[in-house]
């Protein structure tokens, strides 16, 4: 066979139609056209990528890494060597929590009683806060991805064209010396907001906007994209959907 529908690739890859939809949604892995009736078709290029993302998440990449791997923007050597970084971290908080439990056994089996400053080590959980920035960010990512979907190819493509606009006139006013607060930046800002909102479930309240700004300077998934366009843009951006959150809400 030279050509696979959404199905078959499924099920010969071991995954889900749903998660090839969403991998297509988020411009990881494109079907090479579509047949009667909508339906997606693959060919031998789509599979080997199909085997490179499976590969990378079985690694333990996330999907903004493995679509920077793909794309050439992150080295692939790299990015496991961030996630060997947090695996290793994982690993020794791991090895103090089975020190505890082990020392733990002993003294309720009547051995030497344990200092009350050891009887939590290991039991130190992430920073809550950076979890509920995170929870809150995947949940703005698969919003996004959801609204893609629904999209024609067409207008599917407008969006990062429209972006890539926004970016470029906010780069030049800030090249010119304006700053986040200056009209002419919160006028650009008001383009963003509208682009955003028309992904969005519902009108975004100024809160949920200035959330979305923190992500700009404290999500890599928002953060590098920015940095890209120029050194700094990322956090000019941020704050200038701050001051839009905070005056123009």
């Amino acid at each position: 066979m030279d050509e696979w529908t959404t199905a078959q690739v499924a099920r010969l890859a071991g995954t889900t139609a749903r998660t090839l939809r969403h991998y297509d949604a988020i411009g990881l892995l494109a079907p090479a056209g579509t047949g009667p009736g909508g339906q997606r078709r693959y060919r031998r290029a789509e599979l080997l990528r199909l085997q490179q993302i499976l590969l990378l998440k079985r690694l333990g990449l996330g999907l903004g890494d493995i679509s920077a791997v793909l794309a050439g923007d992150l080295d692939e050597t790299e990015a496991l060597r961030r996630h060997a970084t947090q695996l290793a971290a994982e690993a020794a908080r791991l090895a103090r929590l089975a020190g505890t439990v082990e020392a733990t056994i002993r003294q309720l089996e009547g051995g030497r009683p344990m200092a009350p400053d050891t009887w939590f080590t290991g039991l130190d959980a992430p920073d809550t806060r950076a979890q509920a920035r995170e929870a809150w960010a995947q949940q703005v990512v698969e919003r996004a991805f959801t609204a893609l979907s629904r999209l024609t190819p067409e207008q599917r493509r407008a969006v990062p064209a429209e972006m890539d606009r926004i970016n470029t006139a906010l780069a030049a006013l800030r090249g010119e010396g304006l700053g986040p607060a200056d009209a002419a930046v919160q006028d650009v800002v008001a383009d963003h907001y509208r682009l955003v909102e028309a992904h969005w479930d519902s009108r975004p309240a100024p809160e949920a906007y200035r959330r979305l700004a923190a992500l700009y300077t404290g999500d890599p998934r928002f953060r590098d994209p920015c940095e890209q366009v120029a050194e700094g843009h990322a956090a000019f951006l941020a704050a200038a959907m701050t001051r839009y959150a905070d005056t123009r809400l």
